[in-house]
């Protein structure tokens, strides 16, 4: 199976779930896999599980923490540097919280935080390497969640009424609509963007989601997929030629459906955009050349 063996891809949250089973699957398929990780000593065994079965030993680790810019960026230089290109950047890695607000050390709400401004963030700034490849390819990982999510514009980050389930809704609608905005500002590129659901897991996720909600993921286990059946559309989107030609989708089970009517607002996809700039300090135009600094 060496039909991804010209291609290098890179995986957030690779160490566990389908992030890791879509780094196996991909490795498995001759990809040189870049796991980008937060846990160290969770990644070097993962990265062992994925060399026993791959055929060859391109499997590298990146370590940052995707609710640090600090550590996106510091990673993110260390990949423009280290990588000629990156064919196929899957932002996969995310959390669910308790009903107790936290925040990253940049101060923004947890779950919004790292769901959704951490993948807006790193696209941006290995944006030159995907332009680098001769088809790249965005895959954000978001969920059918994203159909409960309440869009508030002027409480993103819930610093007002917050609850670690609606927090998880709105990451999810963030990411469509990311995608989506993303898609039309990519058009005439040779890049595609999509996003998917994965299906209800039965991973280790949600775990420190100490609420009714957590117990409700527990509980729900039996009769969730497992985490192979949860990469599928992931693995398909990454290796398939017909994904190749879709742009700006939303994807279960390997088929574009139609996600929420706020996810298809084109003004709600322009204005999380502006404030996603604003929130990160960056300006994000996918057509100009990234500038790229050690911080």
């Amino acid at each position: 199976m060496e039909e991804m063996k010209d291609k290098i891809c890179l995986i957030t949250g690779a160490n566990s779930g389908i992030g890791k089973v879509t780094a196996r699957e991909l490795a498995k398929r001759g990809a040189h896999v870049i796991m980008l990780c937060r846990n160290e000593e969770k990644a070097e065994k993962a990265k062992e599980d994925i060399l026993k079965v791959c055929g060859h030993d391109r499997v590298d680790i990146v370590l940052a923490d995707m609710a640090s810019t600090r550590q996106i960026r510091e990673a993110a230089v260390y990949i423009n540097q280290h990588y000629p290109r990156i064919d196929i950047l899957n932002n996969n890695a995310g959390l669910i919280m308790g009903n107790k607000r936290k925040t990253t050390e940049d101060g923004f709400e947890m779950t919004f935080g790292v769901n959704h401004l951490a993948p807006f963030l790193l696209t941006h700034l290995l944006m030159d390497q995907l332009k680098a490849s001769p088809q790249g390819s965005i895959l954000n990982v978001s969920s059918e969640a994203h159909r409960y999510a309440k869009l508030d514009f002027q409480n993103v980050q819930y610093e007002k009424g917050y609850g670690g389930l609606k927090a998880y809704c709105l990451s999810k609608l963030c990411n469509i609509l990311f995608t989506r905005e993303l898609s039309k500002r990519l058009r005439g590129s040779h890049i595609v963007t999509n996003a998917l659901h994965p299906g209800a897991v039965a991973s280790n996720f949600g775990r420190d989601a100490s609420s009714l909600f957590g117990v409700v993921i527990q509980l729900s286990k039996p009769f969730m997929i497992s985490e192979k059946e949860g990469a599928e559309t992931s693995i398909y989107l990454a290796t398939s030629k017909e994904a190749n030609k879709a742009n700006g989708l939303y994807f279960k089970n390997k088929k574009p459906i139609q996600p929420s009517k706020a996810a298809l607002s084109d003004h709600n996809a322009k204005r999380l955009w502006e404030i996603s700039e604003e929130l990160l300090q960056i300006h994000f135009d996918p057509q100009v050349k990234v500038s790229v600094q050690k911080v």
